[in-house]
């Protein structure tokens, strides 16, 4: 051992320990291209109205820009090495120290979570074409959300970035 690797970090700065974009399948971007030249052949063997090519136009852009949007949400955990972190969903950021404890919801478990079992104070981030989930249950007398229930397409990786002593 060096002189270096005896001394303590000087940078306890959260460092990510998992992070993910909830990006929209690459079939739908696949099916909208398809779909904008197929209109657009169409379009060109019926000799189609100028309207017709501003269609063509308009609507696969607002299509790629509901996509883009849809695609920004972010989930990111960041850990200081020493227990503590943070959990980011979307905007909203969780503490380590609210975590009470964590488990995966598969695909299975999905549609039971998000219906008639899901609590209306629950913070939720979901996305209809990720097929699994997250549950994060909160252990804060001072919020009234009593879990975080968020869409991932690596809930084991999730899980275990999040504190591994509180598992379900």
């Amino acid at each position: 051992m060096t002189e270096e690797d005896l001394r303590p970090p000087r940078d306890r700065a959260p460092r990510p320990v998992h992070s993910e974009s909830l990006r929209v399948p690459v079939w739908w971007w696949i099916a909208l291209v398809a779909i904008t030249a197929a209109a657009a052949a169409l379009a060109a063997a019926l000799g189609a109205r100028w309207w017709m090519w501003l269609l063509i136009v308009v609507i696969p852009a607002l299509m790629a820009w509901l996509f883009i949007t849809v695609s920004r949400e972010k989930i990111e955990v960041e850990s200081d090495g020493q227990g503590g972190g943070t959990l980011y969903a979307g905007r909203a950021r969780l503490p380590f120290d609210a975590i009470s404890r964590t488990a995966v919801v598969p695909a299975t478990a999905k549609q039971a979570a998000m219906g008639r079992q899901l609590d209306p104070e629950a913070f939720v981030v979901h996305r209809g074409y990720i097929p699994t989930m997250v549950i994060v249950v909160l252990d804060d007398p001072l919020d009234p959300t009593p879990y975080w229930l968020i869409s991932t397409r690596d809930p084991e990786g999730l899980a275990a970035a999040l504190p591994d002593n509180h598992y379900c």
